[in-house]
């Protein structure tokens, strides 16, 4: 029988922790082997892959550095090639564009041996546009390439899903939101900002991609929706936060609104009003100090005007969402037909409250 194998490219915010989970909950998962790939032979890097090692995972570099990786006592296994043509399903967890990059250097030349491809973020002509919950049914097996959308945008979609497309396809009228994004990682060091920094909108119709690849994602089901983002850094390390105003044909309540966030599995509600009491949270009792939640809803927060305007704040559980959906997807391309089973073994890592 042929070994199911998972190669993750890249070991950063993403990367790290999703090679972590895959290795840790491979066999439910339905996974024989997880690969990883490093680009740089950084001694500043060397504690985290020797863990990731520990774990199960299998080191690849490119061939012109092994020697250099070996050099600070890390013994690759693979060269970054042979460990794509071994691989069933390949995730790019690289930034800025580095995953359109990789798919036409490596990713192209191994269609015939690799089932799935993978990258996040905004890498728009990577694939098909996929977030898990929201467009699953038209993910087909002649989807080889797909793009994970940002972790905003999960949040986006999953609230316009949930609020307005759940009642009736044709419910929403519009929806904005202001991404008030945190200025970096905590593991980074770099791009932190001073003070509030303002994004300028990109695009006429949708502003900034959040809204942008949100409607891309919802056109792989058909539906052309009216969204609209704004975006800014702050000078914080814990979460993105966003607020949403949805208008909706159908008059709904307050009450009807928090019974269907309520009702949805991947949203949390919370009543903290303080995303570093989320983030605490997360950190203490997530997988890998993530939440898997779509997005963490304020409960106070939500308010209903003129029967149809729906708006409040919300969270997002950045890093988590993509990771949630990057393995929803490479299990869907390993077992097509019981991934739903194997995916709800990460059941205990979503909460219904925070």
């Amino acid at each position: 029988m042929e070994r199911k194998i998972v190669h993750v490219v890249g070991t950063g915010t993403i990367g790290e922790p999703l090679i972590g989970i895959l290795c840790e909950q491979k066999s439910n998962l339905g996974i024989d082997e997880v690969t990883f790939h490093k680009h740089s032979p950084l001694t500043v890097d060397k504690p985290k892959i020797d863990n990731l090692m520990k774990k199960g995972a299998r080191l690849s570099v490119l061939e012109d550095r092994v020697d250099d990786f070996k050099a600070i006592d890390l013994e690759p296994e693979f060269t970054l090639e042979e460990a794509i043509a071994r691989s069933s399903v390949v995730i790019d967890c690289t930034p800025g564009g580095s995953g359109l990059v990789n798919k036409e250097q490596y990713y192209n030349k191994y269609t015939d041996r690799v089932k799935g491809f993978l990258a996040q973020g905004s890498e728009n002509g990577f694939g098909k546009k996929y977030a898990r919950g929201i467009n699953d049914h038209v993910i087909s097996s002649n989807d080889q390439f797909l793009q994970i959308v940002s972790c905003n945008t999960h949040n986006i979609a999953c609230l316009v899903n949930t609020l307005a497309l759940s009642i009736a396809k044709d419910n929403l009228l519009e929806g904005k939101f202001v991404c008030i994004r945190r200025s970096n990682d905590i593991s980074q060091i770099s791009s932190y900002v001073p003070a509030p920094t303002v994004n300028e909108h990109d695009h006429e119709t949708y502003g900034t991609h959040h809204a942008e690849d949100a409607v891309g994602l919802f056109k792989t089901m058909d539906l052309d929706l009216d969204l609209f983002s704004s975006a800014l850094k702050i000078n914080t390390q814990y979460m993105h936060t966003v607020w949403f105003n949805i208008k909706v044909k159908e008059g709904t309540s307050k009450e009807k609104v928090l019974e269907l966030l309520n009702n949805n599995v991947r949203i949390a509600l919370t009543e903290h009003r303080s995303s570093n009491a989320v983030f605490s949270f997360g950190r203490d009792q997530g997988q890998y100090g993530r939440i898997l939640n779509q997005t963490v809803v304020v409960e106070d927060s939500v308010n209903v005007k003129n029967s149809n305007e729906i708006s409040g704040f919300c969270f997002t559980p950045q890093d988590g969402n993509s990771i949630l959906s990057s393995i929803s997807a490479t299990v869907k391309f390993l077992n097509p037909h019981s991934y739903q089973d194997k995916i709800n073994s990460l059941s205990p890592f979503f909460f219904d409250r925070v």
